[in-house]
């Protein structure tokens, strides 16, 4: 006998449009999204907050799309960019993502970069905004 894996308890009604429902009744449709469970996505907020370098984050951002399949993009204004609110961070659009879920993940990557000034302006490097700087 297989252990399934456990996913997200639903989420209140009309209370948010992630489509879990419809997810679960789709056949082959991917589900791994519904694996984020609240305990592993408070860790996975933890971690984000916690960054240590850009390696790092782009690591995370590779296994949260290996994993669950979420899709980040961070990309720098190109115009001037004064604080971190200059640095885009959205998810892709996923069936199943928790609405709440979809605000949070940047909010951390966003806290995490203000705790650690130097990655963003790694990131902003690997842009090459800074160059005339």
């Amino acid at each position: 006998m297989t252990a399934s894996l456990p996913i997200r308890s639903p989420c209140p009604s009309g209370a948010c449009d992630c489509g879990r429902d419809q997810l679960l009744e789709s056949a082959g449709t991917d589900v791994r999204i519904l694996q984020l469970t609240r305990p592993e996505e408070k860790r996975l907020l933890e971690r984000l907050e916690n960054l240590q370098s850009l390696t790092d984050l782009q690591r995370l951002r590779q296994r949260m799309y290996e994993q669950l399949g979420i899709r980040v993009e961070i990309t720098p204004s190109v115009h001037e960019v004064r604080s971190m609110l200059g640095i885009g961070i959205r998810l892709l659009e996923l069936p199943g993502l928790c609405r709440k879920t979809r605000k949070t993940i940047p909010a951390a990557i966003r806290r995490g970069l203000e705790n650690h000034p130097e990655i963003a302006y790694e990131l902003l490097n690997e842009h090459d905004l800074l160059r005339d700087a």
